[in-house]
């Protein structure tokens, strides 16, 4: 059985999801912070705690963007073999989405052109994952990404040699040379496999995973945790300034690699890590 959809829903939904994200802290995102917060040992962390949570309640209650970095709108769309998209293009429909949500929502437009530099004026076009699944259902999640946070990821195509071992100091090495301008609290996302590409697409798919929720295998399991503790005991601290919470959470996906590599990606975000999910 095939279910349509029109188009006009999917950029309904986008266009609500954008100023969600950028207004609202994720559930899962607000009780860690929360947690973290009680955690913090430096009195000067503790002062930048209570200023980050005075700032999610002037941006809940007042609706005002969380951050002045409104972000670049990145998409992840799970579409189901068995919808059809009526009245419109999907892309389309998303950067329509995107387009009414930035302007109706006030949120800053910072999409330009790379080398000339010219805004695009509406935060279009956003970058947009596929993932065709079963089912006849479209699962959507928007992430706008804030470029503080961004131009601190890397990526590091280690040897099969390196191993854990390797892995393991590639993520301190992103996150000592992101120091304080990726905003910490930070929350971690790492890719480990795959390819050049594919690497980089599961450190940013990883960020958006709720954080009630923990990985099936045990050693990625085991390495969010250790490395959560390992970066937490570099002292960079909220603000950069110092202290015992310099990550929130680490989260991780892997892939399967070629036997001659063993690429790693990680991609940084800030305290906030926006994201909205909805199932349509």
């Amino acid at each position: 059985m095939i279910r349509t959809i029109r188009a006009e829903e999917i950029t309904k939904n986008i266009k609500e999801m954008c100023i969600e994200a950028n207004h609202v802290l994720s559930k899962d995102m607000e009780e860690v912070f929360l947690q973290s917060a009680r955690k913090e040992k430096s009195a000067l962390g503790k002062q930048i705690f209570c200023q980050l949570e005075e700032n999610l309640k002037i941006a809940r209650e007042d609706l005002i963007p969380i951050c002045q970095d409104t972000g670049m709108a990145v998409i992840f769309l799970k579409i189901g073999q068995d919808v059809h998209i009526e009245g419109g293009s999907l892309e389309d429909a998303v950067n329509q989405g995107v387009r009414e949500g930035y302007t109706e929502g006030y949120l800053r437009k910072s999409v330009v052109e790379p080398i000339e530099r010219i805004n695009t004026k509406d935060n279009t076009p956003a970058v947009i994952h596929y993932e065709i699944t079963q089912g006849e259902q479209i699962d959507i999640t928007v992430a706008p990404k804030g470029f503080g946070s961004e131009n601190m990821s890397r990526i590091f195509m280690l040897k099969p040699a390196d191993g854990l071992e390797g892995v393991k100091e590639a993520i301190l090495t992103a996150v000592k040379e992101a120091g304080p301008n990726a905003c910490p609290p930070m929350v971690v996302g790492v890719g480990i496999g795959g390819t050049f590409e594919k690497c980089a697409q599961m450190a940013k798919h990883a960020l958006t995973r709720d954080l009630d929720e923990k990985p099936s295998v045990p050693y990625v399991k085991e390495l969010e945790t250790e490395m959560l503790d390992k970066i937490n005991k570099l002292g960079i601290g909220p603000g950069g300034l110092g202290g015992t919470v310099t990550a929130l959470a680490v989260n991780i996906e892997t892939y399967p690699t070629h036997i001659a590599g063993l690429p790693v990606a990680v991609n940084i975000c800030c305290h906030v890590n926006r994201h909205a999910h909805r199932i349509i």
